[in-house]
């Protein structure tokens, strides 16, 4: 049985930059109590970890309102301005790990808005992410995550849309939404936000699934780029299976495959990529 490994698979450098800072401040011998601003990762295995270590995640602002001291984290995805507000109210050490790419995204909602300019958000509403820059909007920006959520719009078709991306968006799906912005008389301004990591780990996972009889996704079940990993290989792959760990591989394959590809999401760490491979090549 061959096993082939998608060609961009595992943690991206935001995800990887804020792990690393929270074992970063496990490391020092001075104890501080150290939160996360919701789970560091989506992947329940390394939150699990830290939580065995004694970091505590935080579950919103009613958490985050009631500490008084302690160091808390911020995590890849960002958060929204009155979060930052809160954590100066309450003199909490906080260390920002939101990834650059995303606060990139924040500065152009944020002068969008300023400047008077509609804002749409391509993107999942109840992702975290999307939810903090629509932060940066004041409010404002819409968030359309299918066709019929652009069908709804009603916005002003004489002022200019700026039009961003969660970064884990599908590049495919960004484009079909814009075009049919552009169909129904918007003046689109197109910033194309999704990450250069995020569309090569796509195209990797296409790739690989073209290729093998069986695919092999990895990540959290609360993955949202992990889930659209998964659904660009089961298009082109019938045998693909979404999984956690290798404890979840309890797999049932007929004599005929000779290829199995492994692919994970960008909150899956090294580790567990490796787990799964040696379960896979000793097992099948």
């Amino acid at each position: 049985m061959e096993v082939k490994l998608a060609k961009c698979a595992g943690f991206c450098f935001g995800v990887k930059r804020a792990v690393d800072a929270v074992y970063e401040q496990l490391g020092y011998e001075n104890y501080k109590k150290i939160y996360t601003y919701g789970p560091i990762v989506h992947n329940e295995e390394v939150v699990n970890d830290l939580k065995e270590q004694g970091v505590e995640v935080l579950d919103g602002i009613e958490d985050l309102k009631n500490l008084c001291s302690g160091c808390v984290i911020i995590r890849a995805h960002g958060i929204p301005p009155e979060v930052y507000d809160i954590i100066n109210e309450n003199h909490l050490e906080c260390i920002d790990a939101t990834c650059p790419f995303v606060k990139k995204i924040h500065r152009i909602v944020e002068e969008a808005v300023d400047e008077g300019k509609n804002v749409c958000i391509v993107g999942n509403p109840d992702h975290p992410e999307v939810k903090g820059i629509v932060g940066w909007s004041k409010n404002k920006a819409v968030v359309i995550e299918n066709a019929q959520d652009v069908e709804n719009l009603c916005l002003d078709k004489d002022k200019e849309v700026v039009v961003v991306a969660q970064t884990t968006s599908n590049f495919n799906k960004f484009n079909l939404l814009v075009d049919i912005l552009n169909k129904n008389g918007y003046n689109v301004n197109v910033v194309n936000t999704i990450c250069n990591a995020t569309q090569e780990r796509q195209d990797a996972a296409a790739k690989l699934a073209e290729e093998v009889d069986v695919c092999i996704v990895i990540g959290g079940k609360n993955s949202s780029n992990t889930r659209k990993l998964y659904d660009i290989c089961r298009e082109r792959c019938a045998l693909t299976y979404y999984i956690q760990t290798s404890d979840d591989l309890h797999l049932d394959l007929p004599d005929t495959v000779k290829q199995i590809g492994i692919t994970a999401g960008a909150s899956t760490p090294n580790k567990l990529i490796e787990e799964v491979q040696n379960y896979v090549r000793i097992n099948f």
